[in-house]
Formats: structure tokens, C-alpha cells, sequence
């Protein structure tokens, strides 16, 4: 059997998050709301109406831009891309064609050891096309043999994004998906939400021998509404593509539908070619104008970017790459992590391991961000240092991070309140020993008789006589001393 491998291009629709739609001032998110209930003249395409442009659209999508490192074009149009459906009320959808906002750029993707069969891992460069925005449609459902249609969704703002068709695998697919959902998060344009349809992502798969250059007739999956859903469309794809060749098959250009309930492919019709959509310049808007004095006021506060910060907390921190992944998953534990450490001035790592340990739950259980807790970096690095200092030890600096979320007090003042401090006196630590010793006479003769790894649950003892506050190490070499007598 021949070997083949496969060219996937991606296509990504995101809604922006501004509160308001692209064109008129209807609200945009509108998830949970009834069915058209945020609509009016403009968005619904009723005769007569004029769209007007929403500034932050425009601004959002420069954002994204720059993160691309993509070339934001000073002058961009709108055009109509003409087709009829139902939830498409006008005939036709404000879009941008052939002058896009911004074009070009690349993302490099680090691929885990996990999705790579030689185990090794790797970095793929994948191409942007173009990057243009545009409104959304409507929405259709079955219901009771009935097709409805909702509007809401009209109008909401998009930015599309084509990749070139650089990826080769569908693991590499779901890791541009999972990347570009960081990258949203952390510019804060878009909540990237699939299952609330935030991010659509439509694939473009074909198949070829491997090494050669012919790019070979493609298919479209579309409705596809998770990363995983992702990944196991277009392995179905790729594998339903070499048996037809294999076969002697040939593949048509079909657009494929993703039963979510299924896991399977059906088509839906053939693919579109961009003739089949008639582009003209949309006649009731003026051309973009993007003066450099508005990108750079657009861009004063551009943040370093994920992949950049996650590299630099590798290098600058002596991080495992590990750590810094997990850190730099969101900006806010990014920058969380970073403030922690400058207050701490003590060993990175350390700080790494009980955020990542500790800090990280308590986050994800009361769904918090990260800068917005009690426990601020501040008092993070206070508890820290109470234990580098031996004034607390471990056991009581991790009940302290839930004691300061719940109270918001400093981690000393509760040390002082609540006599939380560290036990350390040699005699305190060898009465406790003692009295443990005599009220446990069978187990210390097991211990006595060799069966040392008692001394653990000795050691337990007394941290429970204690409450915790002894010092564990010492109450260890106290034990065995007596135990040995």
C-alpha cells in the first residue's frame, strides 16, 4: 500500500466580544436569550436601512492581526457575498473579499510528544492567508417537522481566518485549534467558547503520496463544534480519502456535515467556489481607512504574546517546559505567576509548584480568575517565605492559602491570631514524642523489633498531637532517638 499524507487548511470563524453587533446596536451576545429577540431593521435587512460600522470591530480585529503577525492593510473594503438561506434575511452578507483587513502571517505550533509518532515533538509553521471580517447569519432548528429560524445571531461580529494549507495531521489541526482559543482568551477579543459557537472552524482536507507536491482535490467538513470533534473528523476524512483512492476512486469536491451525535460525515451538497457567491463592493459602506496613527493607538498596550511568554518563562525562570505551559495557559495566571515571583525573590520554581499544585485547584473549584482572589500574589509570597523561614511548615502554609482566600487577612496576622506558628522547641516537641511513645507501647515495639517504617506513623502522631505545628523533621529525629533506647 502506498503511504499518503495529508494538506489541511483550516478555516476559523470568531465572534468578537463587543457588546454591540458589527453594523447596527443591537446586542451581540445573545446565547441565552430568547429566540429574535435582539433584531431590528438593520440586522433583519428590512428595505431602506443603512449599516454603520462599529469601531471596536475594527479594533479587535487589529488585535488579532498583530498577534498573526499579519499585515494590516491601511485600506480594506466590504463586499457582498451573495447566496440565499433561510437564516440569511438580507440574501446576502457583508463580508470582505478581495482587500481583506490584514493578510499574511504565520503562528509556529508546538507539537506535544503525544501527538507525534516518533515521540519527540516538534514545531510546525502554519501560514495565515488572509484575515477579514465579516457579520454573522442566523440560526436554523428542527422542531416538531418544523424549520425555524432565529435572527439573533444576525449581524454578530466575526473576524474569519484562512490558513494555509500547512498542517498534516488532524492531532496538528486540534493543536492550531487549541492555540488560537489561548491566543483569543488572552488578547481578550473573543470568550472562544465552540460549544456556544464563539469559534467555528470549518476543515479543508485532502490527501497526497507522501513527498509529493500535487495537491489533490479537497473536501470541506463543517459543523464541527470542539477541538476533539476536530481531530476525530478529520481522521475519518483522511481515512475514508485513501480507501476511495486505494479503490481507484476518484474524490469529489464535497461539502461533508459532522454529526456530532453519529461521530460520522455525510455530505451536505457540493463545494462552492467563490464565483458561486457573485462578490461586489458593498455600496452602503466606505472603504476602511487605517491610519497609523489609530494602529498604533490601537496597539499601545499590545501584550507579549502566549507562546513568546511561555518561551521566555522557560529560559528566564528555569522552568520545566511543563510548568511553563500550564502557567502561561491564561494571561491572568500568567501574570499572577510573574507578580508572585517578583514579591517572593526566592526560588521560581517553588512558586511554580504551589500554584500549580495548590493555587490552581482553588481557582478552578470556585471558578476565579486568578487576579481576582483574596490570595494575591502579595500574600502568596508571604506564605511562602513563612515556611522558608520555618516560622510555619508545609502542612500549615497549605491550609493557610484556603484560611487567607476565605478571611482576605494577611498570612502573618492569621499566623499570630490562630498560634499557627511552627513548633521548634526541643523540649515542647520531646514531650509530645514521649507521650506518644507510652500511649503506643505495641507499636513501638514493632518499630524496635525492625520494623521501622513505623516511625512515619509516629512522626503522624505527633503532628496530630500538635495540630499540625510541629516540626516534622525534627519530631522524626526526636522519635528515633527514644524509639532506639
Amino acid at each position: 500500500m502506498a503511504e499518503y499524507e495529508a494538506v489541511i487548511g483550516l478555516e476559523t470563524h470568531i465572534q468578537l466580544n463587543t457588546h454591540s453587533k458589527i453594523f447596527c446596536s443591537c446586542k451581540a451576545d445573545s446565547w441565552e436569550d430568547p429566540a429574535n429577540t435582539n433584531i431590528c431593521p438593520v440586522c433583519t435587512g428590512l428595505p431602506g436601512v443603512l449599516p454603520v460600522l462599529n469601531e471596536r470591530v475594527v479594533e479587535k480585529a487589529i488585535l488579532l492581526a498583530e498577534a498573526m503577525h499579519a499585515q494590516v492593510q491601511p485600506i480594506s473594503y466590504f463586499d457582498r457575498k451573495n447566496y440565499f438561506y433561510p437564516d440569511l434575511p438580507k440574501g446576502y452578507q457583508i463580508s470582505q473579499f478581495d482587500q481583506p483587513i490584514a493578510v499574511g502571517g504565520q503562528i509556529d505550533l508546538p507539537i506535544p510528544e503525544t501527538a507525534d509518532p516518533d515521540g519527540k515533538g516538534y514545531v510546525r509553521s502554519v501560514r495565515i492567508h488572509k484575515l477579514h471580517i465579516e457579520e454573522d447569519a442566523g440560526k436554523t432548528k428542527n422542531a416538531r417537522n418544523q424549520r425555524l429560524v432565529d435572527f439573533n445571531r444576525c449581524g454578530v461580529p466575526l473576524v474569519e481566518m484562512v490558513t494555509e494549507p500547512d498542517l498534516r495531521t488532524a492531532d496538528e489541526a486540534a493543536q492550531y485549534l487549541i492555540r488560537l482559543r489561548q491566543l483569543l482568551r488572552w488578547l481578550g477579543i473573543s470568550e472562544a467558547d465552540m460549544e456556544k459557537g464563539n469559534l467555528r472552524c470549518d476543515g479543508n482536507v485532502s490527501i497526497r503520496l507522501k513527498g509529493s507536491n500535487v495537491l489533490n482535490q479537497k473536501t470541506e467538513i463543517k459543523n464541527v463544534n470542539s477541538i476533539d470533534s476536530l481531530r476525530d473528523a478529520i481522521r475519518k476524512e483522511i481515512d475514508r480519502q485513501i480507501r476511495e483512492v486505494e479503490k481507484g476512486n476518484e474524490i469529489h469536491p464535497w461539502t461533508l456535515d459532522w454529526d456530532e451525535d453519529t461521530g460520522e460525515l455525510r455530505k451536505m451538497r457540493s463545494k462552492e467556489t467563490e464565483a458561486d457567491y457573485r462578490y461586489f463592493r458593498e455600496p452602503d459602506l466606505l472603504p476602511l481607512r487605517v491610519s497609523s496613527d489609530w494602529k498604533k493607538e490601537i496597539l499601545k498596550d499590545f501584550p507579549e504574546r502566549p507562546l513568546d511568554r511561555r518561551q521566555r518563562f522557560a529560559d528566564q525562570y528555569d522552568l520545566p517546559m511543563y510548568d511553563a505551559d500550564i502557567l502561561t495557559l491564561e494571561r491572568g495566571l500568567a501574570d499572577y505567576f510573574e507578580e508572585t515571583v517578583t514579591a517572593y525573590k526566592g526560588d521560581p520554581k517553588k512558586v511554580s509548584n504551589w500554584l500549580m499544585n495548590d493555587v490552581l485547584r482553588m481557582i478552578n473549584d470556585d471558578h476565579l480568575e486568578p487576579l481576582e482572589m483574596r490570595l494575591t500574589p502579595v500574600f502568596l509570597s508571604e506564605i511562602l517565605q513563612l515556611v522558608d523561614s520555618a516560622t510555619i511548615n508545609i502542612t500549615t502554609g497549605k491550609n493557610l492559602l484556603e484560611i487567607v482566600q476565605d478571611t482576605g487577612k494577611a498570612p502573618a496576622q492569621i499566623v499570630d491570631e490562630q498560634e499557627l506558628a511552627q513548633v521548634t522547641d526541643d523540649v515542647q516537641i520531646r514531650e509530645m514524642c514521649l507521650k506518644i511513645i507510652a500511649a503506643n507501647p505495641e507499636e513501638a515495639d514493632d518499630f524496635r523489633g525492625g520494623k521501622e517504617s513505623l516511625i512515619g506513623w509516629f512522626v503522624g502522631q505527633v503532628m496530630r498531637e500538635s495540630r499540625g505545628k510541629a516540626d516534622a523533621k525534627m519530631a522524626k529525629d526526636v522519635l528515633f532517638e527514644l524509639l532506639k533506647k
